[in-house]
């Protein structure tokens, strides 16, 4: 595992199973239906439960799913998080299509979303780098910089003191470490 502070908040990147982290948050990379489905969605709602579907499905008939770039969020079921943020990353059809904005608006919503319930901890899979085929390099710069953006921001009510990237390959748990320890190192020497 590495961790690094970005101002009071520590950034973790390390590969694992995001159904067993332990914390405030999860954020599940949902599809815009919020029916389940495969990759992290389907492992978050397997090992969630149908308390989980049950509250998308209560969502869907609020406003009728999520839209791409936008977050939701439910209770946790069996997960041993207290919610579950669900948000809606772009299909990668050659970057021509608004991905870059939408894959950033999943991280910054997921964010505001989590600092307005008070939460401390977060937790993201690699959004959109699975089934819906964006390229890891770029997916891990903007998940990297949208997160630190926000946190430069210093919001009033941000309590979020730990934020955990869990990656499943080692490829993306070697690029997200890389990419926040340059960005550590840029940091240091603007100061």
């Amino acid at each position: 595992m590495k961790t690094f502070k970005i101002g009071r908040t520590s950034v973790s990147v390390f590969i694992g199973d995001i159904t067993t982290w332990t914390g405030d948050i999860i954020v599940n990379a949902a599809n815009s239906g919020l029916l389940g489905g495969k990759g992290v969605d389907g492992a978050i709602h397997s090992a969630g439960g149908p308390e989980i579907m049950e509250q998308c499905m209560e969502i869907r008939k609020q406003q009728g799913g999520c839209p791409p770039g936008n977050a939701v969020i439910t209770g946790a079921g069996n997960l041993p998080a207290q919610h579950i943020i669900h948000t809606v990353g772009p299909i990668w059809e050659g970057g021509g299509r608004r991905e870059e904005h939408t894959l950033a608006e999943c991280y910054r919503n997921s964010l505001l979303l989590a600092i307005e319930v008070g939460a401390r901890s977060i937790a993201f899979p690699n959004i959109s780098t699975g089934i819906y085929g964006y390229p890891k390099a770029p997916a891990c710069d903007v998940a990297l910089k949208a997160v630190t953006k926000l946190l430069e921001e210093d919001l009033p009510d941000n309590r979020l003191e730990r934020i955990d990237f869990i990656c499943f390959s080692p490829e993306n748990e070697e690029l997200y470490a890389h990419w926040l320890e340059q960005f550590i190192q840029e940091k240091e020497a603007q100061i």
